[in-house]
């Protein structure tokens, strides 16, 4: 859980620029939240909580437009877009049911296959070591340590067992970062800087701004975060042999949505239930929601030390490419497996992946294509994964409309 809660704050403190003391908050007050919105989703009330043995973490869909939002209208609209979707989750929750027969597996399997497919690039720069100015950038070292990452997860997924199997990228990035210790690669001011204790702040990097057109980027993201909770939600059903009912999702979403609202005050970021946690309450066993209560509460009491937040800044940059690429090739592959749902044989399918997955790519590599169209709408086809989104739902829409046989492939989803 580690792992994948310091992945997204990684990668987005990096990507505006914040410096080491905004980054030790960043990563501590993530795995503080992290803990706080599992515990919102394993409580049950009559308002929020489905009580399934799951675990909530960052987006990783929410990378890529957290950034352009970032460095295009500052971090306040980061954290305004973040509150109005959650408040907008929330919302929608008692209807969302009828919305998510726009994401059927061909449109949620190619929004996940381009969001991993869009972040591989963002890995393989940092297997360099980030920086492609910097002298070093691409030499022996920064390669060795990438590719030493890379094999460790490998080894670890082919020949371990268990739980040990289940920790394969952290152990990749464990061995890696004691790798390029040996070799002076590491750097452990940020531990020695961070302080032993800090209280969660509102607010911390400022006041949040509203901006009509980030606001509506998040709100897509979160929709696409949504009909991924809700296969979770339906698999960790079928394990533990609960029925999930219509009344258990609307608590669900809603638990969702107030945690993206607590992670847009406390200056973190959008939850969803981690996909990973299936596989690891199906491999353990385990089907109660004992074991989870004790980790949530267990990355609380770690957020609370800023130190152990900072731990996370000393994997040298090559090394956390190394474990990315790993990390989003399997997003991009998990996409792959919910198009494998959709009906391949049917060309107005192939029609919807192609056209959407060469939007989202293409226009994500070259943005500059719509310098002349306004900013606003620069924003949107700016960012890949927003207009492969928006063009499987239309093009999905189109082929297809709202027929019997969308809505049976959304039962066989469930």
């Amino acid at each position: 859980m580690y792992a994948g809660a310091v992945a997204v704050p990684l990668l987005i403190g990096t990507g505006l620029n914040f410096n080491q003391e905004q980054m030790t908050y960043l990563i501590s007050i993530d795995i503080f939240m992290c803990g706080v919105a599992t515990l919102l989703q394993l409580t049950v009330n009559r308002f929020f909580g489905i009580g399934l043995p799951v675990v909530l973490g960052c987006a990783i869909q929410a990378v890529a437009p957290l950034i352009l939002i970032g460095n295009k209208n500052g971090i306040g609209a980061i954290y305004g877009a973040i509150i109005a979707s959650g408040i907008f989750i929330v919302l929608i929750a008692g209807f969302f049911s009828k919305i998510k027969k726009l994401f059927p597996p061909i449109v949620t399997g190619t929004v996940i296959t381009v969001i991993g497919l869009t972040l591989i690039p963002v890995a393989v720069g940092k297997m360099g070591g980030g920086d492609p100015s910097a002298s070093n950038f691409g030499d022996l070292i920064n390669l060795g340590l990438a590719f030493i990452t890379i094999f460790l997860i490998i080894g670890t997924q082919i020949f371990a067992r268990g739980f040990m199997k289940s920790v394969g990228v952290l152990i990749g990035l464990i061995g890696g970062t004691l790798i390029a210790a040996v070799l002076g690669q590491v750097d452990l001011s940020a531990i020695s800087a961070a302080p032993t204790f800090h209280v969660p702040q509102p607010f911390y990097f400022g006041k949040p701004t509203f901006d009509i057109w980030s606001i509506l980027l998040i709100i897509i993201i979160s929709i696409v975060s949504l009909v991924e909770s809700t296969g979770v939600y339906f698999a960790l059903g079928d394990i533990v042999e609960k029925p999930v009912t219509e009344d258990d999702l609307k608590r669900g979403y809603r638990a969702e949505g107030l945690a993206v609202i607590l992670g847009g005050i406390f200056n973190t970021f959008p939850y969803t239930g981690f996909s990973q946690n299936v596989g690891l309450v199906q491999l353990s066993g385990i089907k109660t929601r004992q074991p989870i209560y004790f980790s949530a509460f267990f990355l609380i009491l770690l957020g609370l030390f800023p130190k152990v937040g900072a731990m996370a800044q000393v994997i040298p940059e090559s090394v956390l490419g190394g474990g990315m690429l790993v990390m989003f090739g399997m997003v991009a592959v998990q996409g792959m497996k919910m198009l494998s749902q959709a009906d391949l044989a049917d060309e107005k399918n192939l029609l919807i992946i192609t056209v959407s997955i060469g939007f989202g790519l293409g226009f994500n590599m070259l943005p500059g294509l719509f310098n002349q169209l306004p900013e606003t709408v620069q924003m949107f086809t700016g960012n890949g994964i927003v207009i492969s989104s928006l063009t499987a739902i239309i093009l999905n829409l189109l082929c297809h409309g709202l027929t019997q046989e969308q809505k049976r492939a959304v039962v066989i989803q469930k």
